[in-house]
């Protein structure tokens, strides 16, 4: 299940608890929070490992372009000295070469970026979703810590 789809089941048991008299604490069921949280304790370590996935991706993609670039400058290189023979021919195989080769560093670059992006728009999501998670955590235990003050001086 997903972390933002628990918060707000935890959010909404939070919201729609029955409130003690003339306060604004509320009374939950200690057993639904508690379910609510090892839910979430499930679900957030698939999502990180999603994130890592996503890392190792990224990484196996560089990995791949950067194979593709030096295959793309060695055959840049074997055609250029191919071509050593003539003046002219060894210009443009020059020429052709650097071409290829930067064609490969434009190519690369580009599979870097996008791969970076992608992994940080899921690095970026995961963040969102753990501080609202964590939000949600805090503001219940709040209200506990508010019901055991209030409990306190009742007795």
């Amino acid at each position: 299940m997903d972390v933002l789809v628990l918060i707000d089941k935890l959010d909404d048991l939070i919201h729609n608890a029955k409130p003690f008299p003339l306060s604004d604490n509320v009374r939950v069921d200690k057993e639904e929070i508690y379910d609510l949280l090892d839910q979430m304790r499930a679900t957030i370590p698939e999502e990180i490992k999603q994130a890592r996935w996503i890392v190792k991706e990224r990484q196996e993609m560089l990995a791949e372009a950067k194979r593709e670039a030096e295959r793309i400058v060695k055959e840049g290189q074997d055609e250029q000295q191919r071509l050593v023979s003539e003046q002219e021919v060894v210009k443009q195989a020059e020429n052709h070469a650097e071409d290829i080769i930067e064609e490969a560093r434009a190519r690369e670059r580009e599979i870097r970026l996008g791969a970076e992006d992608y992994a940080d728009d899921i690095l970026n999501t995961l963040e969102v979703n753990l501080e609202k998670f964590l939000a949600a955590v805090q503001r219940g235990r709040d209200r506990l810590a508010g019901r055991d003050r209030e409990e306190a001086e009742i007795r």
